[in-house]
């Protein structure tokens, strides 16, 4: 007959976060041990793919490990895979290149005009308040 087992922790239900597995001790009893939950993999934000060289922990475990096992060398390490970024790059070097092809076109459509210089505005006296010319006629008297 299969040997009963209880849980060993308050928590008497079968819950996500009180998976339990058998174990079998020296003394051949049989005893429930928590086991921890299962981490995902880190996916690329953009394709969803697995990205590579990332470990995969819980995030308790995951901000304990070393910078070198939580990234990689590289723009977007260990948010985007390497295909993700070189889209990127290569997008943004396109708009740069339409940017400037668009100038171009805009200045050889437009004839060279010779510039004016506009007026220069002198500057006008400053208009006292009539509290001001109050103060001012008061004291000449």
């Amino acid at each position: 007959m299969v040997q009963r087992v209880v849980y060993r922790r308050r928590c008497k239900y079968n819950t996500a976060s009180n998976k339990t597995k058998r174990i079998k001790t020296p003394g051949g009893r049989v005893l429930l041990q928590k086991a921890l939950k299962t981490s995902g993999k880190p996916k690329c934000g953009d394709c969803k793919k697995v990205l590579p060289g990332i470990a995969a922990a819980r995030p308790h475990i995951y901000k304990t490990l070393k910078k070198r096992q939580r990234t990689v060398s590289r723009a977007y390490g260990g948010a985007r895979c390497h295909s993700c970024v070189k889209d990127r790059i290569i997008r943004a070097f396109l708009k740069e290149e339409q940017k400037s092809l668009k100038k171009a076109v805009r200045e050889k459509k437009a004839p060279a005009a010779p510039v004016e210089k506009a007026p220069v505005k002198k500057p006008e006296p400053e208009k006292r308040s009539k509290t001001e010319k109050k103060k001012s006629s008061g004291a000449k008297k």
